[in-house]
C-alpha cells in the first residue's frame, strides 16, 4: 500500500523534474545559437573542473554507494572527463560541418534539444560527466536522473560540470538534474513533451522503458563477456591482464570478463598463474556456499555483491580465503541463467571453462554470450591472427578486446575505440546502434543538395494507347473520313482522304499526349 510520504515525494520528485525540464528548454534555446568557439570553450571548462576533481567525487561515489575502488574509480572519472574532451574536442558541431564540392552536399549540424539522461549507480560520477560532455558539445541541454543510490556523487558531479559550465559562459539551467529520483519521475522524464532524446544507462527494465517511451533512445544491453586464452597467448602476460581487468573497480564495468575459457593444452600454468595474480580457487563446497550469495533466488543477479570485493563476498558466503584476494574463482561446465557462476556477475568472481579446441572454445563463447551478452563485447588472448579474425566475423558482439584489459579497454582507456561510457549492442542487443556512444550520435545533420545530374522525364498519356489496337484504330478512321466525303457530296477526285485519314490521325495522338 501507498503512503501518503511516498506519494508526495513521488509528487515532489516529478514537480522537480518538471521545472530542471523547463529551465534546460529555454537554457538550450539560447545555446543552440553559441558559436562554435563558444561551446568548445565551455566543454574545455568542463572536462578540466570534473578532472581535478576526479579524486574527490570518486570517494564520494565508493562511500555513498559502497560499491568499487577510489583509485579505480578516479581513473573513470579521469577518462569520463579529459578522455572524452580529447576525443570529441576536434569536432565540429555548429553551422556547416561538412562540404562535398564534387557531389554539392553540405552538412548542417543541427542539437536534438533536451537530452534525458539516466545513470547507473555502478559508474555514477563518471557517467554523469561523460554524458554531459558529449551532449553539449553537440549544444542540446541535459536533465539528469541519479540512481536512487548515487544521488548525491552524481548531483555534485554535476554541480562541479555546472558551475564550470556557467562561468564558461553557459546559460543557467542547461545542465539539471533531480535531487530526488523515484521512477514515476523517470519515467515521466523520459515521456516528457520538452524531452527530445533519451540516453539511457542501467538495469534492462530501465532501458527498455526508454525504448517504449515514444523517444529516440540510446540505451545498453548486459554485457555477460567471456575471455578465451589461446594456447597461443603468452599467459603470464594475459593472466596478469585478466585478472587485472576483473579486479578493476571491483567487476562494476559491464565490459568486465565475467568467464575464462581456457584450452586444456595452457590449463594448468594458467592456473598456476591466476594464483601468482592472488586468485582464489573455490573447492566443491565453497563453490556451493558462493553460488547461494550469487543467486539466492535463481536466474537472478543479488545486489548486493556488485561491486564488492572478492574478500567480502567471501565472507558473505562464510568462506575464509587469504587476506589480499582479488578475484574468486570456481571452475564450471554448464551454461545457463540458473548456473550462477556463467551469469554477469558484476563482481569480482570468476567461472573458468576447459575446452578441447577452437570449436568448443567458439560454443562455450557462444552460449555465454547468449545467456545475456549478446552484442556486447568479447576478450581475446592469442598470438594467432587466424584466431582473431575467426572470432571477429563469428561472434555475436560489438567489440573484440584483443591482448589488453576489457573492462577498460571497451570504454577506450587501452584502445583506439571511442572513449565512452554508453556501449551500444547493436541488433544483437536490441541496441539501435553497436557504436561506442558519442557526439555524432546527439546532433541532427541537415543537408543541402543541389542537381548535379538531369533526368529526362517521359510524358505520360492521358488515354493510353493499347499498341495491339492500333491498326484497328486506322481503320476506323478511314472508314470515318470515307462517310464523311460521301455524306458531303464532296468528289473524291478533288480530296485525297489517305491524307485526311492521317491529318485526323495526327491530331488525336497529340491530343491523348496533352
Amino acid at each position: 500500500m501507498i503512503s501518503i510520504v511516498d506519494l508526495d515525494y513521488d509528487l515532489l520528485s516529478i514537480k522537480e523534474m518538471r521545472e530542471a525540464v523547463k529551465h534546460a528548454n529555454r537554457a538550450q534555446k539560447e545555446f543552440e545559437r553559441f558559436s562554435q568557439e563558444k561551446v568548445d570553450h565551455i566543454i574545455k571548462s568542463i572536462a578540466e573542473a570534473a578532472y581535478e576533481a576526479a579524486d574527490y567525487l570518486a570517494q564520494l561515489a565508493v562511500e555513498e554507494t559502497k560499491m568499487g575502488i577510489v583509485e579505480h574509480k578516479k581513473i573513470k572519472n579521469e577518462l569520463g572527463s579529459l578522455g572524452v574532451y580529447e576525443s570529441i574536442k576536434n569536432e565540429k558541431t555548429v553551422g556547416v560541418i561538412r562540404t562535398d564540392p564534387i557531389n554539392k552536399v553540405t552538412e548542417i549540424a543541427d542539437p536534438f534539444g533536451v537530452v534525458a539522461c539516466i545513470i547507473p549507480t555502478t559508474n555514477p560520477t563518471s557517467t554523469a560527466i561523460f554524458k554531459t560532455l558529449i551532449s553539449l558539445k553537440a549544444r542540446n541541454g541535459i536533465v539528469v536522473s541519479p540512481h536512487p543510490s548515487a544521488v548525491a556523487c552524481t548531483v555534485k558531479a554535476l554541480e562541479i560540470c555546472n558551475d564550470a559550465a556557467i562561468k564558461a559562459g553557459a546559460p543557467s539551467g542547461l545542465i539539471g538534474w533531480i535531487t530526488q529520483p523515484t521512477m514515476p519521475a523517470t519515467t515521466e522524464l523520459m515521456k516528457h513533451k520538452d524531452v527530445h532524446l533519451i540516453l539511457a544507462t542501467g538495469g534492462g527494465g530501465l532501458v527498455r522503458a526508454a525504448y517504449s517511451s515514444g523517444k529516440p533512445a540510446y540505451g545498453v544491453g548486459p554485457g555477460n563477456v567471456p575471455v578465451y586464452i589461446d594456447k597461443t597467448a603468452p599467459i603470464k602476460d594475459a593472466v596478469r591482464m585478466i585478472v587485472d581487468s576483473k579486479s578493476f573497480d571491483n567487476g562494476t564495468i559491464c565490459a568486465t570478463e565475467q568467464a575464462m575459457v581456457v584450452h586444456k593444452n595452457i590449463k594448468e600454468i594458467t592456473i598456476r598463474e591466476l594464483k601468482n595474480n592472488d586468485c582464489y580457487f573455490l573447492d566443491k563446497v565453497e563453490k556451493k556456499k558462493v553460488e547461494n550469495v550469487i543467486s539466492p533466488i535463481k536466474g537472478k543477479l543479488n545486489p548486493a555483491i556488485v561491486g564488492r570485493s572478492a574478500e567480502r563476498i567471501a565472507e558473505m558466503a562464510g568462506v575464509t580465503v587469504p587476506k589480499g584476494t582479488r578475484v574468486l574463482i570456481a571452475e564450471e561446465t554448464l551454461v545457463g541463467k540458473d548456473v550462477p557462476f556463467s551469469i554477469e556477475k558484476l563482481s569480482p568472481i570468476f567461472a573458468l571453462y576447459t575446452v578441447n579446441d577452437l570449436e568448443e572454445a567458439k560454443e562455450m563463447c557462444h552460449s555465454l554470450l547468449n545467456i545475456g551478452g549478446r552484442g556486447h563485447s568479447l576478450s581475446l588472448h592469442t598470438k594467432d591472427e587466424a584466431v582473431i579474425q575467426m572470432f571477429g566475423i563469428e561472434m555475436p558482439v560489438s567489440r573484440i578486446l584483443v591482448n589488453t584489459l576489457a573492462s577498460i579497454g571497451a570504454a577506450g582507456a587501452t584502445t583506439g575505440i571511442t572513449p565512452s561510457f554508453t556501449l551500444g549492442c547493436g541488433s544483437y542487443g536490441g541496441n539501435i546502434t553497436s557504436d561506442n556512444i558519442t557526439t555524432r550520435h546527439l546532433l541532427n545533420i541537415k543537408r543541402i543538395a543541389h542537381g548535379i545530374r538531369d533526368v529526362t522525364i517521359p510524358k505520360t498519356s492521358i488515354y493510353p494507347i493499347n499498341k495491339s489496337h492500333e491498326t484497328e484504330n486506322t481503320d476506323q478512321i478511314k472508314e470515318i473520313v470515307t462517310n464523311i466525303i460521301k455524306e458531303q457530296n464532296i468528289s473524291s477526285h478533288s480530296l485525297d482522304s489517305e491524307l485526311v485519314s492521317k491529318l485526323v490521325s495526327s491530331i488525336v495522338k497529340q491530343c491523348q499526349n496533352q
